[in-house]
């Protein structure tokens, strides 16, 4: 059997969007250290920082997200809000709330969004909204893309495997706000 390169074996990622801003390429392989890059990622993030997260079904959108509420020292356990939408984690250590949104079941744009009344909560808080494309990108000139495309092919050993690219777009990252520290981090 020819062995296939793990970059042709990748699902394909949409294209990159235009803007200031940085971005960085991870490989993260176990859903433990996709916890772990989302702890890294919020240190990072501050109030009024918007978080698009995609990737298919299982790709480990909520994984990475449960990373960041427990990097952001929020309550409540982060689990997927696919059937109520958005949920609100506050902080327990004094600093910005989680919102975490998925918007996966809406679909149109900002319109059907405003019933969420994002705008309202992210200057305070961290909003990561999983399935965002197309939708929310109108809330924040800056925010960080995260993309995750998960290893597809028979072997066992690519089933955890995942490559993350996360572009931070608009002029708060337009000098990388840390985000090239984050690849070199997770091989510690």
């Amino acid at each position: 059997m020819e062995e296939v390169p793990l970059e042709a074996q990748r699902s394909q990622a949409p294209a990159p969007e235009t803007g200031a801003g940085s971005q960085t390429r991870i490989t993260v392989d176990s859903p433990d250290r996709m916890r772990d890059l989302g702890r890294r990622l919020a240190g990072l993030l501050r109030p009024g920082d918007l978080v698009l997260l995609t990737g298919e079904l299982g790709a480990g959108k909520t994984t990475l997200t449960r990373g960041l509420g427990e990097g952001l020292g929020v309550r409540g356990a982060v689990t997927s809000p696919t059937f109520v939408i958005a949920r609100v984690h506050p902080s327990l250590t004094g600093g910005p709330a989680l919102v975490h949104v998925d918007a996966y079941r809406l679909g149109g744009g900002l319109d059907e969004m405003e019933d969420l009344d994002l705008d309202v909560s992210l200057p305070e808080s961290v909003v990561v909204v999983e399935w965002g494309d197309g939708k929310v990108e109108d809330l924040s000139d800056d925010r960080l893309h995260v993309v995750i495309g998960r290893a597809v092919g028979h072997e066992e050993v690519l089933d955890d495997v995942r490559e993350v690219s996360v572009r931070g777009i608009g002029a708060r990252w337009a000098e990388g706000a840390g985000l090239e520290a984050l690849a070199g981090a997770l091989s510690e």
